[in-house]
């Protein structure tokens, strides 16, 4: 009689390496900790502040041009894109123009030029139109023209790469099919651009959310300005910085969630399979700490 195949007795495979690693980071974890809670910082001011009608004006204020900022930069860089991307060499050339200087200078220094405008132009005239430039020249629009316009040369070179991802096959058959090049770009090369243009995109978003608080060069009462304001009066500085760095913590932290969805929106027609939400990873990481049972002979 033939004795059958004896059973592998599998054994789980140690990993010492990983536990060392997670006891060292735990370890230096609770020294940063630590070293915040018993630091001199006032943290019942913290939890004050934290809801005060002034700082949740600002978080509005910094939401709000941050929004709006993002739409006059992804509409402007898109016909930017466009632009350069056209046969016409003097619309390239603008184009090429507008980038260079736009990216080539600081944030900073545009919003300082914007605000202080009327000092070159003391009156806004179109003509059918006329004021003074320190009464047309508000904060809001000071800090939305130098952000939106700064923001729209990056977007030119996102929007410019996601086209030139999409095979020039695909609009060579599309007019081959008799459809014009508006169709074209609007049918079948920006529905699969935008796998390539949404993730540096979303990136772009949280960054505006950070940089709009240069926007307190232009007198504009957003987050940062709001936070400064309190503590020149309370002198509470470090308070009012961590006060400020919660929300945008909060603010980065609400869009991060929005733009992996829209990525993996966007994700559907090139992935076989979908990465996972952070639910699932949470419950895949949940079962993977269990220990893998043995099978018995």
């Amino acid at each position: 009689m033939v004795a059958g195949p004896v059973p592998i007795k599998a054994i789980p495979v140690r990993h010492y390496g990983r536990w060392a690693g997670a006891v060292v980071v735990l370890g230096l974890l609770g020294l940063l900790v630590n070293a915040f809670a018993t630091a001199n910082i006032n943290w019942d001011t913290v939890g004050e502040y934290l809801t005060f009608d002034t700082i949740l004006e600002g978080a509005g204020n910094t939401l709000l041009i941050s929004v709006c900022s993002m739409i006059l930069g992804v509409v402007l860089g898109v016909v930017l894109a466009v632009m350069r991307l056209s046969d016409n060499p003097l619309l390239r050339s603008v184009a090429w123009g507008y980038i260079w200087i736009f990216r080539g200078t600081p944030v900073i220094v545009q919003l300082t030029i914007w605000w202080n405008l009327s000092l070159v132009f003391p009156n806004f005239n179109l003509g059918f139109y006329s004021e003074p430039m320190n009464t047309f020249m508000t904060p809001f629009l000071a800090a939305l023209l130098g952000l939106g316009l700064n923001e729209a040369a990056y977007m030119a070179e996102i929007v410019r790469a996601g086209i030139q991802s999409v095979d020039e096959g695909q609009s060579e058959a599309s007019h081959a099919l008799g459809m014009s090049k508006r169709k074209t770009m609007q049918r079948v090369v920006l529905p699969q651009a935008m796998r390539v243009i949404i993730p540096p995109t979303g990136n772009e978003y949280i960054n505006m959310l950070k940089t709009s608080s240069l926007a307190f060069v232009a007198q504009y009462n957003e987050l940062y300005k709001r936070s400064t304001d309190i503590s020149s009066s309370s002198l509470a500085v470090i308070e009012m910085m961590l006060v400020a760095s919660v929300w945008y913590l909060i603010l980065t932290s609400v869009f991060s969630i929005g733009q992996f969805y829209l990525e993996r929106h966007y994700a559907k027609g090139s992935l076989r399979s979908l990465p996972d939400t952070p639910i699932q990873k949470i419950k895949r990481m949940a079962f993977s700490l269990r220990r893998p049972e043995v099978p018995r002979s």
